[in-house]
């Protein structure tokens, strides 16, 4: 019970930035961008580039590329796990005043785990190839934001995902 009172309190404090964010997505024009943004980071431009940089890099890019998988599998494990462990409501579920502007992949809330997977992704791959950083950093604030303004999750949510996917990195790069 504590567990969920601690939530609850942190869920009516965050409120507040969550709407905001989530204003921003009832236009047009913004929805259909993070809308998009959201869809390639449920996977797709991460699959996409490891593809690339293998196509580009060939078999130099072999190990990169299968960090990267090892990395966000292990990212989808610890999120899986975190996710049914903590069972925080989604902010639209808590909050009329924040909608819900995309259907979620799942019930709960905490951590983002399209923050952890860019963040991840993004260490790893600009560890190898620093000059992916112009694109990959600011696709991977976009993911972040991206579920600010669709309503499915709070800063602390994506805040978390960012950290434990710089964990998830750096724990790569000491098993590689």
């Amino acid at each position: 019970m504590m567990e969920k009172l601690s939530w609850q309190w942190m869920a009516e404090y965050e409120a507040g930035l969550t709407q905001r964010f989530n204003r921003a997505g009832r236009r047009p024009a913004v929805l259909r961008l993070f809308r998009r943004i959201s869809r390639l980071g449920d996977g797709v431009f991460w699959y996409v580039l490891m593809v690339a940089l293998y196509l580009v890099r060939g078999p130099e890019a072999l190990p990169v590329v299968l960090q990267m998988l090892i990395a966000g599998l292990s990212a989808t494990l610890i999120y899986k796990w975190l996710k049914m462990k903590t069972l925080r409501p989604r902010p639209h579920q808590q909050f009329g005043s924040i909608h819900c502007l995309t259907a979620p992949l799942d019930r709960f809330s905490f951590p983002s785990g399209h923050t952890l997977h860019a963040v991840t992704f993004t260490l790893v791959a600009t560890y190898y190839y620093p000059a992916l950083a112009l694109l990959l950093v600011p696709f991977t604030v976009a993911v972040a934001a991206s579920r600010l303004v669709l309503g499915l999750h709070y800063p602390t949510d994506v805040i978390a995902g960012a950290v434990l996917g710089a964990a998830v990195a750096g724990l790569s790069f000491m098993v590689f």
